[in-house]
């Protein structure tokens, strides 16, 4: 059976050549990368080409729970795509388009079995509602 397809997006008002390196330079992706303030990035590491590995460390703040987001890259092309496949064999696939005000930035990824689809959709927004938050004042 063929997972479910969640896609996020967002605008961020900012040219894609900047979004691009907000996005992928492991010194921002720490800075933005959680869904919300109790949450954080200690590390992350982003070998940028096909085969690479994408891994960042998410966690609690206060040190309960935490987990490594890993994935390697099926396909780049800068600074308009991304695609990797995580540990547990779904795929992502993130667009960067120009837009009147900036740079559209839209996710699509297969959902997972254990929680429902909507809290999925609700957690990767609100990361990616931070990175937008996080470029629009960097």
């Amino acid at each position: 059976m063929a997972s479910e397809r969640i896609l996020i997006e967002a605008v961020v008002k900012r040219q894609r050549s900047d979004v691009w390196a907000l996005w992928n330079e492991p010194e921002h992706i720490t800075q933005w990368n959680f869904a919300s303030d109790d949450w954080r990035c200690p590390r992350a590491e982003n070998d940028l080409r096909v085969g690479g590995r994408l891994c960042s460390r998410m966690e609690a703040k206060d040190g309960s729970f935490g987990f490594d987001f890993e994935a390697v890259y099926d396909e780049v092309l800068r600074p308009s795509k991304l695609s990797y496949t995580l540990t547990d064999g779904r795929r992502v696939k993130t667009c960067f388009e120009d837009t009147g005000g900036g740079t559209r930035i839209a996710t699509e990824f297969e959902a997972e079995a254990e929680n429902s689809a909507e809290m999925q959709r609700m957690g990767w927004q609100a990361i990616l509602d931070n990175f937008k938050k996080y470029a629009e004042s960097a």
